[in-house]
């Protein structure tokens, strides 16, 4: 799954069940099971089955639903032929916010931003204790704030992940008391993300 889907996944899990209701959820997802052996929350990771089986029960008014699913969780701006996500969803926001926050997590994201380097490489790069390092990495990828990008070979022939982050650049601002969270997203990244590509075309 693509480290944005991975992000966004967090929240829309809620969305939907927010949405759709005890009774709805319940046959999509036995349908869901029973059409592909997988649970809603698996289904979001791979949108395009969950978006076989909305249409299954919606027909076409699944457009607007999955078009409402994408505006709880973020608006796609697209400026001088680039992707802008900005975050609309608080649980997201807060996600992103405690990262920077930490200045650990905030030199490993800003490292890989324009570099893409292996677990051992990021603690050493980024001079962090080895420990919290690898506690604090792993909390990067599983939130997908961090992406896998290729591997590297050691000498004794394993194959070791590298890592990139999502964040080309990001810009955070506050207007009225609101936090605005926008990301800029890179083409490939937009086309890799199965929530964004399907979502987007309704």
């Amino acid at each position: 799954m693509a480290g944005l889907d991975k992000l966004l996944s967090k929240h829309l899990d809620k969305v939907i069940r927010e949405n759709l209701g005890d009774k709805t959820v319940l046959k999509i997802e036995s349908r869901l099971f029973e059409k592909y052996g997988t649970t809603l929350s698996e289904s979001i990771e791979q949108f395009q089955k969950l978006d076989v089986v909305l249409r299954e029960f919606f027909g076409a008014g699944a457009d607007g639903l999955e078009k409402r699913f994408l505006e709880s969780l973020c608006e796609i701006k697209t400026a001088n032929n680039t992707n802008w996500i900005s975050i609309d969803s608080p649980v997201l926001t807060k996600i992103i916010l405690e990262s920077f926050g930490d200045d650990d997590k905030k030199k490993i994201l800003s490292t890989l931003s324009h570099e893409v380097l292996i677990i051992s490489q990021i603690i050493e790069k980024c001079s962090i204790a080895q420990t919290s390092g690898y506690r604090k990495i792993n909390s990067l990828i599983n939130d997908g704030l961090l992406i896998p990008s290729g591997y590297i070979t050691t000498t004794d022939g394993k194959k070791v992940t590298k890592y990139r982050s999502i964040f080309n650049n990001i810009n955070i601002e506050i207007v009225k008391n609101k936090i605005n969270v926008s990301l800029y997203l890179p083409e490939d990244d937009f086309d890799t993300s199965s929530i964004l590509t399907v979502c987007s075309q309704n």
